[in-house]
């Protein structure tokens, strides 16, 4: 047999033979990894579907910081709250107006200031104290704990929270009406009975005694006359929710002294106004109207500096 003579371009084609192999081996492995890595997305949806519903978290307070409180309060204000410092050496009445500054770790969380002003016979002391509520709880939001902080002082100071207003239920007058209506329809319907005469007739008096007695709250008490509009008391129209204190006391033999206290809460800022004169001596004691006017002005004015 004649042998086959060697052709050098057969060296080529067994080369090219073998770069095609490789080729359609990468590309199997290729598929097989991108498979494998594709499926991967899969098995964490299914994990992220076993972790339920997320909770939602209570929105934060509308307030994140607080004002400057010894300069909040204008000097004509100031003047008129302190009447004794108008008396006071220059150099004593600007310290007497620049107020002292309470301390505080944080003053984004709370502030405070306080003036003072002596007379020979009178003496005035004015404090601010201005509250920043958190809540560390994600479920209660800031304005609630903050609502909880209030509830808690107005109850301190002796004056009670409004009850909430029960549903509104159907009276049983209209059934009973109604059978009388139905009475009064049927036979001998013009003739008067003497029957409901004699019950009606027995049903009055305690009527009218229940008519002329005094609601619960609103008669006088043991304590002096009825309400004047003066005493503690829930406040309408200062941030959302308000309410003043008066407490008057004796110091000394004839010393008196009155204290007021303006308090509202605003969002989650609780911001408290103490406005107190003190008597010495054979003077009268402090006039709870005048007090409580300058207490309340100054309140509003901080409510309003709030809304800025």
């Amino acid at each position: 047999m004649q042998r086959k003579r060697y052709a050098p371009g057969r060296t080529g084609s067994t080369a090219r033979t073998a770069a095609v192999l490789t080729s359609v081996l990468g590309l199997s492995l290729g598929l097989g990894l991108t498979g494998c890595s594709a499926g991967t997305p899969a098995g964490d949806v299914a994990v992220d579907a076993k972790a339920g519903p997320v909770t939602p978290v209570a929105p934060p307070g509308r307030y994140r910081t607080l004002f400057e409180p010894c300069g909040a309060v204008p000097q004509a204000t100031l003047k008129d709250l302190l009447p004794g410092a108008a008396a006071l050496p220059d150099a004593e009445r600007g310290k007497a107006y620049r107020g002292i500054a309470a301390v505080t770790y944080d003053t984004d969380r709370r502030v405070g200031c306080s003036w003072k002003a002596d007379s020979p016979d009178t003496s005035h002391r004015l404090a601010l104290d201005i509250e920043r509520v958190v809540s560390y709880d994600p479920a209660v939001s800031d304005d609630d704990r903050a609502q909880e902080v209030y509830v808690r002082k107005q109850l301190a100071a002796g004056i009670p929270v409004p009850p909430t207003a029960p549903p509104t239920t159907t009276a049983p007058t209209p059934t009973t009406t109604a059978t009388a209506t139905g009475t009064a329809s049927g036979p001998g319907a013009d003739t008067p009975d003497p029957t409901s005469t004699t019950t009606a007739a027995k049903t009055s008096p305690p009527a009218t005694a229940t008519s002329t007695a005094h609601p619960t709250g609103t008669g006088p008490t043991s304590a002096g006359p009825g309400p004047t509009g003066l005493e503690p008391r829930v406040l309408d129209g200062l941030g959302d929710i308000a309410y003043l204190a008066d407490v008057l006391s004796t110091v000394g033999a004839k010393g008196h002294q009155r204290a007021v206290s303006v308090v509202f809460r605003t969002s989650n800022v609780i911001v408290t106004v103490s406005y107190r004169e003190q008597t010495t001596g054979s003077a009268e004691a402090p006039d709870s109207k005048e007090l409580q006017e300058k207490a309340r002005n100054l309140a509003r004015l901080l409510a309003e500096r709030l809304e800025e």
